[in-house]
């Protein structure tokens, strides 16, 4: 019962995660709500991985989270620089 109940509040939590990333009104926000919202699921599988008792699901969780970071920091870094490719301030002046 307990399980159910913890599911059904991180599923209302996506659910208000989605419902800012559309009306965000900067990128930011969207972005931040894109995160949350990523890390809503990794909180879905590790519930539910205990709760079938499925703990590879936890690696499934891990490996997600590593993506989720890495592509928050992909998106933050093409908004400060405006292409993936840079190499950053320090560099293109020839510091």
């Amino acid at each position: 019962m307990m399980f159910a109940v913890a599911i059904i509040a991180v599923l209302i939590a996506a659910a208000l995660a989605v419902v800012r990333a559309m009306l965000g009104p900067t990128a930011f926000d969207r972005l931040l709500a894109a995160n949350a919202i990523g890390t809503s699921a990794i909180v879905l599988l590790a519930l539910l991985g205990f709760l079938l008792g499925r703990p590879e699901f936890l690696d499934v969780g891990i490996t997600y989270a590593l993506l989720n970071m890495i592509g928050t920091l992909a998106v933050l870094k093409f908004f400060r620089y405006g292409a993936l490719g840079s190499e950053g301030p320090d560099k293109e002046q020839g510091l």
